[in-house]
């Protein structure tokens, strides 16, 4: 939806005089603010308006169009000293904005609405910069969007690199934010970067390690830290050349991934990931025999998850076999149910079968998810 603009307003003689809040609980000392009658009023001009009063603002429209200039202040002609003074204004306003606007934007990333959740956390980030929190939500925020549009089978390379971007501030404050260390892992872990994974976590450890007190660590986080280093020590992960042929194949390089992965696995031939990332490059090349005898060999070494029975799926499709697709794609849906690339691929098979009410029921299912799937788009289901 379109934003309002905003329009700036001379402060009103009505609200010249010193204003006092009241906030929390009942008997706690109040908030005082003088508004400075040299400076400005932004105020959101909504449809239909075509001026204001001044003497009829709300403090509500006046909070609202500070948020707003202070959200983006690049996108305003006002002085710096004037969005440093409706900082001071919203704070004094509303002292518990900081968690009440972090709460708002963990619900509206929960519920999808991730641009809105978004537009939240730029208004945190103007409040109070250099937040390692304010950072960290914004970097989930991101990489749950991304992994939506991936999930989906969009572009996500924007929303990635901004997570990105949001991680390494965070990661580089002093002292650096547990949560920050741990999700970043997880975050490069799903980019095939072992060797930052590998940084994340050693350095999470360490701030247990490292204290004669405790710092109130999850010992679960940290056992499960210490696993992931275990396993990427085990499977030779930081290693270079798993990096590479990832990204190589990732953008699209399959050729120079394949020869990168081939390199890796002569190093570290009981690494089920590399056998993975084979198997992976091989299927995007046409090359079903291979990539699924590369696949099951993942398997054997102990790989799992719902990415490996969907790329033996597609495999075992390709070769004829639709019996085993079905089980394969079934399992991996039991493990995420509401995956479109999982969905849609049992339209496919479903139309390979003949089934094509099963196929349709299918693709209908991946529009009410995304309604631009190109996919299920193309069947005709959303005429």
């Amino acid at each position: 939806m379109e934003k309002v603009p905003v329009i700036f307003l001379p402060v009103p003689d009505s609200l010249k005089k010193g204003l006092t809040f009241s906030h929390g609980r009942a008997g706690k000392q109040k908030a005082v603010f003088h508004l400075d009658p040299s400076i400005q009023i932004p105020v959101e001009l909504h449809p239909n308006e075509n001026s204001l009063d001044p003497n009829t603002l709300s403090w509500e429209s006046i909070t609202s169009g500070m948020l707003r200039v202070i959200s983006a202040p690049g996108g305003y002609d006002v002085p710096p000293e004037w969005v440093d003074y409706y900082k001071r204004f919203v704070l004094t306003v509303k002292p518990e904005i900081f968690h009440e606007f972090t709460g708002a934007s963990i619900v509206k990333a929960k519920n999808g609405e991730f641009d809105m959740a978004l537009e939240i956390s730029a208004v945190l980030e103007g409040l109070f910069p250099g937040s390692p929190g304010v950072l960290l939500n914004k970097a989930l925020i991101l990489e749950k969007k991304a992994a939506v549009r991936e999930k989906n089978g969009h572009e996500s390379a924007k929303e990635n690199t901004e997570a990105l971007k949001a991680y390494e501030t965070a990661l580089s404050l002093e002292p650096v934010l547990p949560d920050a260390l741990f999700n970043a892992g997880f975050f490069f872990m799903r980019h095939g970067e072992y060797k930052r994974v590998k940084e994340c976590f050693s350095r999470y450890v360490s701030l247990e390690e490292n204290l004669e007190n405790s710092t109130g660590l999850s010992e679960e986080k940290l056992n499960q830290a210490k696993k992931i280093i275990l396993d990427i020590n085990n499977q030779g992960l930081d290693d270079s050349d798993f990096s590479e042929a990832y990204n190589f194949i990732n953008s699209g390089n399959d050729e120079k991934g394949l020869l990168k992965i081939r390199d890796f696995l002569q190093k570290h031939p009981k690494a089920w990931n590399g056998w993975f990332v084979l198997g992976w490059a091989l299927r995007k090349l046409g090359r079903f025999n291979d990539s699924l005898e590369s696949l099951k060999k993942a398997h054997s070494l102990g790989g799992t998850g719902s990415d490996l029975k969907n790329e033996m799926a597609i495999c075992l499709m390709e070769l004829g076999d639709l019996k085993q697709a079905q089980k394969e794609l079934e399992q991996a849906l039991r493990e995420e149910p509401e995956n479109i690339k999982i969905i849609s691929n049992l339209g496919v098979l479903a139309m390979k079968n003949g089934d094509k009410e099963k196929a349709a029921s299918y693709f209908r299912f991946v529009l009410e998810l995304d309604p631009n799937d190109p996919v299920a788009g193309g069947m005709g289901v959303g005429e």
